[in-house]
This record gives C-alpha cells, structure tokens and sequence, in this order.
C-alpha cells in the first residue's frame, strides 16, 4: 500500500513495529496497484519463509527468487512481494531492494559471499566475558559491522561473571581500544544488567544480533523480548563452547519497540569487500597514515611513516597495527579470489553463448544441429 494513502498513516499501519516506513510504503506502491502483499521476512527455512504482512504471519514460497547469487537469496529482514490471500500456495514474487545487508565469506573453498541479515540498522556484536577477550576477533565482526551500512554495537555479555569493577572496567576499556566511534555496553541476560539501556539503543529499528555460540545471545534476545522466544541451552564446561542454540535466524519484535535479528553462531567471519570498514575499525591508523611521507607507504620499512613513528612513540599499540595488515590482506586475497571467479563465470557464459550462437547458426544453414564430432560443418 502507498505509504500517501491516508487512511494508513505511518502511526498505525500494522507493519510499523516490524520496521515499515513511507519510503518502504513508496518502493512497494506500483506493487500495490497489481493487488500484491507487502511482508517482512522473518524466518527463511528450506525453499519456504514466513513473513509477517497486515494480515498476519503468512507462509510463501521462494522458488521464484532463487537466484545463483548467493547474496540475493532471500534472508530474514528482507521486505518481499507476496501473493495476495487466496493463492495456494503462495509465492514471493520479488524482493524490495535492500538498504543494508551483513555479509562474510563462505567457510567453502569457492568465492562466494553469504547474507547473514537485511535491511538492518544496527549491527550487534557479542563476546562473552565467560572466556579470554579477543581484540582480533571483535576487530573483525565490526569490520563486517561498519562495512554492512548498519551502526555496530559492542556488547560485552555475561558481565555477571566479573563482579570486579576494577577488572570489568579495565575490560571495557580494552574493548573500547578496539572499538572506535562504536557504543560498547557490559550486559547480562541472566540478571537483566544493562539490558534496559541495551533496549533504548536499539528501540525503533532493525537489530541483528551476532557473535559465537555460547556468547549468550538467545539468552539477551529473550531478555530484550520480554518473552521465551528462543531456547536456550548451556555451555559445555570442558571448552567454554555453545551448542548452536539457534539453528536458523529469526526476526523477533521488541516491546520497546524495533525489532531483532538473532543469528546462529558463527564459528568463522571471514571478511568480504570489507575495505571501508576495516578504515572504520582502525579510523587512528588511518588518520596517521595521511602523516606519512609516501601515499602507498606500507608502514614497514619507509621512511617519513607516521604509523611507525606513532608505533614507537607509544600512542599506537602494535597489537592495533598488526591486526590491521591481517585484516586488510585478508580483505586484499578474498578481492582477487572474488575477481577470478567472476571472471571464470564470466568465460563459462561467453562459452554458453557461443555454443547457443553456433546451434543457430547450423539450425539455419543446415536444417539440423548436428553432433559433435560431425564432419559436414565447415
């Protein structure tokens, strides 16, 4: 429906707590006019999802929107295009192009990228304070973070397992070391620490909630939702690990309002065309790098490096400059891995067509495809 049609304005229309705005309402509107349904996408499980749409939570089939990128696959915060009541069984006709999007690499050999969540706002990070603090690590997720268009939000959960102020605030700042520009919260979904201001941060927007399994998330879902939405299972002693409490990703409304993404745990993040945000993360490096006497200065072995100086004056710990080369070679390798397959791909559909191009060629001149291998064709 026209986000201009006045018997629906932006208050009251039944799709507003699940994200719905006037620039959603515009993008859906010619839709509209062909007597379609606007739904949210909540839950994507084998070739079918659910959305939720003004007339409730619907059920659909995606067959049509099962595209060879991997990317464009349907994935929970997606706004799509749904038959209207009555077909059986329904279909999504199209997505409505996103506005953000949270991707990494895929854990196979190929080059390809996997959309974790769409169309969100914030992109909530979580490390458990249960085990040793990992600056690498929460480099990296934020990274992704920042390069996905949404806000990144660091939370540090299970906060009740350092009751030490002392110990906890030197954690804090440990993390806010590695967190530049990023909001950085102690919560805890056990005893509702820091959930209260978790839930005003978040309020009137799209979350989705990442990190590894045994990082509490369901835990802290359940407690932002006010409700037991997602099981929750126990962390195994021996290693400290999760047990992939959540197996697929579902969307979730807040009572505070907004509404949340909460993600299975990922045990890899591996980075895709995340140059921009890996500048985010390490914004200082990058500002001292515009010092240096040389523009493609490595900060190695050049004279006139700003980054080395700041290096060994101390006001840039090298742990900081290290992870940013592994980040940003990391980065570098999955570009040119993304280039040659693209590339490949590109040559496979040249051939493709070249094969189409000469069957209508013979067609034509001879009636007949003939056989590979046929002698007459000149």
């Amino acid at each position: 429906m026209s986000s201009s049609s006045p018997q629906h304005p932006l208050s009251s229309h039944p799709l507003a707590p699940y994200g719905w705005d006037e620039e959603w309402g515009e993008v859906f509107a010619p839709y509209a006019a062909e007597g379609l349904v606007l739904g949210r996408v909540v839950r994507v499980d084998r070739g079918q999802c659910d959305l939720v749409t003004a007339e409730g939570t619907v059920r659909a089939d995606t067959a049509f929107v099962v595209p060879r990128d991997p990317m464009k696959v349907v994935c929970t915060g997606d706004w799509a295009v749904v038959d209207p009541a009555g077909a059986d069984p329904r279909y999504v006709r199209t997505l409505l192009p996103r506005r953000t999007a949270f991707l990494r690499s895929t854990s196979s050999k190929r080059s390809e990228a996997q959309v974790l969540a769409a169309n969100v706002d914030f992109a909530v990070v979580a490390v458990s304070l249960a085990e040793e603090l990992e600056l690498s690590r929460v480099e990296r997720f934020l990274a992704l973070a920042w390069e996905s268009g949404a806000t990144p939000v660091l939370l540090l959960t299970k906060a009740d397992l350092v009751p030490d102020p002392e110990t906890r605030a030197h954690l804090l700042a440990d993390a806010a070391s590695a967190a530049p520009g990023v909001d950085v919260l102690a919560v805890s979904g056990d005893t509702g620490e820091g959930v209260p201001e978790l839930r005003q941060v978040l309020a009137g927007g799209t979350s989705v909630l990442l990190g590894r399994s045994g990082a509490g998330k369901s835990t802290l879902a359940n407690a932002l939702a006010e409700a037991a939405h997602l099981r929750v299972q126990a962390v195994r002693d021996q290693d400290g690990k999760g047990r992939h409490t959540t197996t697929t990703r579902n969307l979730v409304p807040l009572p505070a309002g907004g509404v949340l993404i909460d993600t299975p745990g990922l045990r890899g993040v591996g980075l895709w065309d995340a140059g921009n945000g890996v500048g985010q993360v390490f914004a200082e490096i990058e500002e001292y790098a515009t010092g240096c006497r040389f523009l493609d200065c490595a900060h190695e072995t050049e004279p006139g490096c700003a980054v080395r100086e700041a290096v060994e004056n101390g006001t840039l710990p090298q742990r900081r400059l290290d992870s940013y080369r592994k980040l940003q070679r990391e980065n570098t390798r999955i570009e040119a891995k993304a280039d040659a397959f693209l590339r490949a791909a590109q040559r496979r559909e040249w051939k493709k067509r070249g094969a189409e191009g000469r069957a209508a060629m013979d067609l034509k001149r001879y009636g007949t495809v003939p056989e590979r291998g046929w002698k007459g064709r000149r």
